[in-house]
């Protein structure tokens, strides 16, 4: 495929990402997908493969966060698409907020999304994660 259509093929994902329109979504990515998360301290981080991981991904997502996504720039080169965004939101949990500017990589071959890699504001996205803890306390022997 061109690298027009690969481009398009991408929005088009995050635009049924945006309507949160799963069936849209699976019908865009290969049987055998890969998507992976850096990080950890947080919810999503991780390697997700197949249709049936980016599902879990999907349900964990939306479970755990409120967020809204917007794809700013769409860079390619062949069946490499880089997409430079932003999000906003909250982790559910802990009703804290966040920000986060995000360039996900993504490989598309025959029509469908094949990789995904993001690189994320993991610190932000793990300190939104962190629940409140009471300080240690120090004993001293009397």
């Amino acid at each position: 495929m061109s690298t027009e259509q690969n481009v398009r093929t991408v929005k088009d994902f995050f635009a049924a990402m945006g309507k949160g329109d799963g069936e849209a979504l699976l019908a865009l990515v290969a049987e055998d997908i890969e998507w992976i998360i850096p990080g950890k301290d947080w919810p999503l981080a991780g390697t997700y493969r197949g249709q049936a991981g980016l599902a879990r991904l999907l349900k964990t997502a939306s479970g755990s966060m409120e967020t809204s996504t917007e794809p700013r720039e769409f860079v390619a080169q062949g069946d490499r698409v880089l997409v430079v965004g932003f999000a906003r939101g909250k982790v559910k949990a802990t009703n804290k907020p966040f920000e986060d500017d995000w360039v996900f990589a993504i490989t598309v071959r025959d029509g469908k999304l094949t990789r995904v890699r993001e690189y994320v504001d993991t610190q932000a996205l793990a300190r939104a994660a962190e629940t409140e803890t009471a300080p240690a306390r120090s004993s001293t022997g009397s």
